[in-house]
């Protein structure tokens, strides 16, 4: 049975000692959570090179691609806010879509349709098998938060985690300035 407060359009935030480096302080944002498995994109891990770097002969325009999880990482996602003018997309929440044409999306950049203020690029995925991601979630590897339109377009990735948490308030406030290095006195 699938749990309902992971869902479509939320974000998994990594519990703040997690170890596994592909997720350490991590803002994933759902994408699909089914039954069968679910799917995601890291928010907040730049790659620091621009997608016309990645793709040969791509419209120019300046976006910084990133790091989506460790899954396919022979693959190019993108998250977008332009669904009303790229057919296939998938509605991921309001006015947050995912894929789409890649032929019309290379028209629509190179026609200044979508900017980078509207769409960012992802090598790879995050994705979790059937039940994974529950048992993760028992274990207290992840934070279920509400999504942000900012935390995908205006946001800054270096200090993302830690905003979200903020954002979810109570104890979350105080994990959000847990400092990442453990040392013992």
């Amino acid at each position: 049975m699938i749990d309902r407060k992971i869902m479509r359009g939320k974000v998994l935030l990594a519990e703040p000692f997690m170890m596994d480096t592909n997720f350490k302080r991590s803002v994933v944002l759902m994408c699909e959570h089914e039954d069968d498995g679910s799917l995601g994109f890291i928010l907040n891990k730049s790659l620091k090179m621009k997608i016309n770097e990645l793709i040969s002969g791509f419209p120019d325009i300046d976006c910084t691609v990133y790091y989506g999880g460790p899954v396919q990482t022979d693959t190019i996602h993108y998250i977008h806010d332009a669904g009303h003018l790229l057919e296939d997309s998938q509605e991921i929440m309001p006015g947050v879509y995912w894929g789409g044409d890649f032929e019309k999306l290379k028209a629509l950049i190179t026609n200044e349709l979508i900017t980078k203020e509207n769409i960012r690029f992802f090598i790879g995925y995050s994705g979790w098998s059937e039940s994974q991601l529950k048992e993760e979630l028992k274990l207290g590897s992840w934070v279920v938060a509400e999504m942000n339109l900012n935390y995908l377009f205006k946001g800054e990735g270096k200090n993302l985690w830690s905003k979200v948490m903020q954002h979810k308030g109570d104890v979350f406030s105080v994990i959000a300035n847990v400092s990442e290095e453990i040392t013992w006195n």
